[in-house]
């Protein structure tokens, strides 16, 4: 069976695309040795990108690639280092000065499984390894080069929505604020996903712009989804601890809008994402699916 078909059902084609990035994501962590004996670092890694995780970016950055016309196998280093990107900022996320959870995916967080010292610098490690995975690949340079700037600033972007969505315990929720913490802390570095894939597709201006506006919308519905799901899911379901966010008092969608408004703002992102891609027509078929697939999360 060819997933890659336009007849296979989405959830076939989703499946595969994610086994297909744990594989490369094993198989490149697998390749890698500790610099020396007794370092764990490369150990805490491992585990903190084991087999679980919706892989949406690194998914993501294959699709895009595809959509404007480019051989899959060219964004596979993107898919890589998006991913180690997402692990970085969950590993620091979960650990005591931040988040302080203790389940992440099912199983205990990596600060919980080996320690905080171990969790940060794995941490650390990654962000840094993801740069050196796109700058070291097989894309020509002016490509990797332009890739790695989207990293970069979606990074930073999430640094600083993370900074806000902690200040923004000690004040009250505020549709603003909850609006920037969503933007920069989760929806910019699925926005770059796209625009990473778009440029090892060998994309135009325009059709970068149209997939990472499609991005942005969709990062956006992906975090008013996830503040639904920490009010109507359980911990069982969710793989982490559900309640954390009013627990916490963070700024989110449902605290500032309550939970039927709060759908409706997620599916006006999705529209939004849809409309960004129309000139891609039926090519884009799967992006569209996705965006759909991830309001159904919160149905």
């Amino acid at each position: 069976m060819d997933v890659r078909s336009a007849t296979v059902p989405f959830s076939d084609w989703l499946a595969a695309g994610r086994g297909r990035v744990n594989v490369l994501l094993s198989e490149h962590l697998n390749g890698l040795k500790p610099p020396t004996p007794g370092d764990r670092v490369i150990e805490v890694v491992r585990y903190a990108c084991a087999d679980g995780g919706k892989r949406l970016r690194p998914v993501l950055t294959l699709e895009t690639c595809r959509v404007c016309g480019g051989d899959d196998r060219a964004a596979e280093q993107a898919a890589i280092a998006i991913e180690c990107v997402h692990t970085f900022s969950l590993v620091h996320d979960d650990l005591p000065e931040m988040d302080n959870d203790d389940l992440r995916r099912g199983r205990p967080t990596a600060h919980r499984q080996f320690d905080p010292a171990s969790a940060l610098l794995a941490g650390d490690w990654l962000l840094a390894h993801a740069f050196d995975v796109i700058l070291g690949g097989p894309n020509p340079a002016e490509d990797a080069a332009g890739m790695a700037q989207v990293l970069s600033r979606a990074t930073k972007a999430m640094v600083h929505g993370q900074s806000a969505d902690m200040l923004g315990e000690k004040v009250e929720p505020d549709a603003e604020l909850v609006a920037m913490i969503h933007r920069d802390k989760t929806a910019r570095l699925i926005e770059a996903a796209c625009e990473m894939g778009a440029i090892a597709g060998g994309a135009s201006d325009s059709e970068r712009m149209a997939l990472g506006a499609y991005g942005l919308a969709l990062g956006q519905a992906f975090q008013i989804v996830d503040d639904l799901l920490d009010v109507t899911a359980s911990t069982k379901q969710l793989g982490k601890r559900a309640g954390k966010d009013g627990a916490s008092q963070k700024q989110t969608y449902p605290a500032v809008f309550g939970v039927e408004r709060s759908r409706e703002e997620a599916d006006a992102c999705v529209r939004r994402a849809i409309a960004a891609i129309e000139p891609f027509g039926s090519n884009a078929d799967r992006l569209v699916e996705l965006a759909e697939y991830v309001i159904t999360r919160a149905r």
